[in-house]
């Protein structure tokens, strides 16, 4: 099947131009002006954006922590993700059972996505502990399309620093990128147990017990360790605040290199003031919402390319159901919000429309440099000859309100109810194939494929 986008404003990391773009099967195959094809469907862009699909690096979907579990599934999550423009997720893999080896989570998650997810997905690897045959065992999750892993620095699985310099070291030899949830734990559990003895158990004390030094500290330890492993490609997952930013810039400042760092949409657009809200139990995530300067200084960092990619940390729960575990003790709350169907719109209008980033900068965070990153790059994150058919149609001039209903996640509500958006996705294509259309969901379960990562670039 052959389509033919005509005259949209085509965008990419670099330029903005008006062009056709024709899309023969799944690929591209031709981007210039007056494109004719015989037997061609023809969509009309005219005075639209033609952006690529975007891609969301950083999601949890049927995700089991504790005794929750995340309520998307890779159908219903990923049908969210279509319908708000994504049209490729590399997930982060949970904790396995203690001792698990990395292919006993991979093995796992194949077959919670393999036949349920409806646009393209990777997985991030999870090291849980490190001894000699984990650290073996990166290389054949390399070549099992797995080409970066994750390291927590806080939780019940953490790594010390000793185990995440192995780590480093052994992806660096590999070509492979190793992610960070950046929080020191020793600080995070000292407040914890302080406010639970003083009776302080209210959301807002979730973000009181993590502090914006608590984040940054590890940050900057955990830069020191990447640069100790001679530079070793280093990715920082949901950097919250200034002083974690200016971690960074001090890091790359004496010239240390291949450090990418990720912010997500709700560190950006939300603060801390919702905590005090009713429904505050919402906003439990962590790192937690900071406050409206911290959300300033990220939207600078992003418009100058210190921070490289927009993700979601997409980890829903219900309110009305899981989320009550916190009711009494923010302490028992699961950690995590829905974001996969907003990024793309909340982005565009909150960033785009208001200013505080260009266009390119937007295609740039949101599409190119995640895809790159991690991998996949050109097959996605650009609209050029030769990569997959993945694009947006975004009209600039419409309007809306943001609400749950408009929502496909199954989860029962947004961290973004009531937020006027300026730009509405009319059109979204995977592989040449629609698969939402006017907030409508057009695609085929099962349909996505899994994404065989290739080794980082720059490592």
């Amino acid at each position: 099947m052959k389509t033919i986008i005509r005259q949209g404003t085509i965008v990419s990391p670099s330029e903005i131009y008006e062009a056709d773009i024709l899309i023969d099967g799944e690929k591209i195959a031709c981007i210039g002006r007056n494109l004719e094809s015989e037997g061609a469907k023809v969509i009309e862009a005219r005075g639209k954006y033609v952006i690529p699909g975007g891609v969301d690096v950083h999601t949890h979907m049927d995700l089991l922590a504790g005794n929750s579990r995340a309520v998307d599934d890779f159908y219903d999550g990923t049908v969210a993700a279509a319908c708000g423009g994504t049209t490729a997720i590399v997930d982060h893999m949970g904790f396995g059972p203690d001792g698990c080896n990395l292919h006993y989570q991979l093995n796992e998650y194949h077959h919670l996505a393999d036949g349920k997810a409806v646009i393209d997905y990777g997985f991030h690897g999870t090291a849980q502990h490190v001894n000699q045959d984990i650290l073996d065992e990166l290389e054949g999750m390399m070549e099992d399309g797995v080409s970066s892993v994750k390291v927590y620095l806080t939780y019940d699985r953490r790594l010390n620093d000793g185990e995440a310099l192995q780590v480093l070291k052994r992806m660096k030899k590999l070509g492979g990128v190793t992610a960070f949830h950046c929080e020191n734990h020793e600080v995070v559990e000292y407040y914890r147990n302080m406010y639970r003895e003083q009776g302080c158990t209210s959301p807002y004390y979730h973000a009181k017990s993590r502090p914006n030094l608590a984040e940054a500290e590890a940050v900057a330890r955990i830069l020191s360790l990447a640069r100790l492993a001679g530079d070793a490609p280093v990715y920082i997952v949901h950097l919250s605040c200034e002083e974690s930013l200016e971690a960074v810039l001090d890091a790359r400042k004496k010239g240390q290199k291949n450090i990418f760092v990720e912010t997500c949409t709700q560190y950006l657009t939300l603060t801390e003031e919702r905590y005090m809200d009713k429904d505050g139990l919402k906003y439990v995530m962590s790192p937690p919402l900071r406050t409206r300067e911290d959300c300033e200084r990220l939207w600078e960092g992003l418009a100058a390319g210190d921070i490289q990619v927009v993700a979601t940390d997409h980890c829903p729960f219900n309110y009305g159901i899981e989320k009550q575990l916190g009711r009494d003790d923010f302490t028992k709350c699961p950690n995590g919000a829905p974001g996969v169907e907003e990024r793309m719109s909340v982005i565009f209008s909150e960033g785009v429309m208001k200013k505080r980033i260009s266009l390119n900068r937007y295609v740039e965070a949101l599409c190119t440099n995640p895809a790159r990153i991690y991998g996949f790059y050109p097959e996605k994150g650009i609209l050029q000859p030769g990569s997959d058919g993945d694009l947006v149609i975004i009209d600039p001039k419409k309007e809306y309100v943001l609400t749950h209903d408009r929502m496909h996640s199954a989860v029962d509500y947004t961290a973004y109810e009531g937020m006027k958006l300026k730009g509405q996705i009319e059109l979204v294509m995977q592989r040449g194939s629609v698969v939402a259309e006017g907030n409508v969901f057009k695609g085929k379960r099962g349909a996505g494929r899994f994404i065989h990562r290739r080794p980082h670039d720059n490592a």
